[in-house]
């Protein structure tokens, strides 16, 4: 019985240790796309580059990277789009204190915490930049997808169907009264995110 707690109990480590490690690989490529879509918005407002720059880029960085994946002309794109959907939000590390008083910040920041953004997969992001264009409602189905571990192919079959309308009014999954993240909501998200990652642990 000794061995087998033991046994348990190093599986019960290792696994979490390993949806840790997902999950803030996900959030680096996050900031880092958030960041490339910045300084390319930047150097076009300040130099007055047009979107030609972005097939060059792109051409150029698999000339240079070949080895890395991710910076197709589309992708790159989308960075930029993803930087201006999220241009007033700031990736530094904020206490919980701090997710509290999200109602005396802008309302892009109100309704997409760091948090919240940077546990979801960069594909996730995409489709929902391309078919949610309300803000309220991409929230919604960013929340419920981290609650129920969507993957990218689920999400968007939930979108095309208009999940959000068959919930009842007022019901946000992981959300707190007043649309804030709630605590055992964070507590609980890697949990929540094994299937959502596909994550293979035996």
């Amino acid at each position: 019985m000794l061995y087998a707690s033991l046994l348990a109990d190093i599986k019960q480590r290792v696994r979490q240790a390993q949806v840790r490690a997902v999950l803030a690989v996900n959030a680096e490529l996050i900031r880092l796309y958030w960041d490339i879509g910045r300084a390319i918005d930047q150097r076009q407002r300040q130099e007055g580059w047009g979107s030609s720059v972005i097939p060059r880029l792109a051409r150029d960085l698999h000339n240079e990277m070949p080895e890395e994946k991710g910076f197709s002309e589309r992708n790159i794109k989308r960075m930029l789009a993803f930087y201006r959907e999220y241009a007033q939000l700031e990736f530094v590390p904020q206490a919980v204190a701090q997710i509290e008083s999200l109602a005396k910040v802008p309302q892009a920041v109100a309704l997409f915490p760091v948090e919240l953004i940077l546990a979801l997969p960069w594909g996730h992001h995409a489709e929902l930049m391309a078919k949610v264009k309300d803000h309220a409602t991409r929230r919604w189905y960013m929340q419920a997808a981290l609650e129920h571990g969507w993957s990218r192919n689920i999400l968007v079959m939930q979108i095309e169907t208009a999940a959000h309308q068959r919930q009842h009014r007022g019901h946000r999954a992981g959300a707190g009264r007043h649309g804030k993240l709630s605590h055992i909501y964070l507590q609980r998200l890697p949990i929540k995110r094994k299937r959502l990652l596909n994550l293979k642990h035996e």
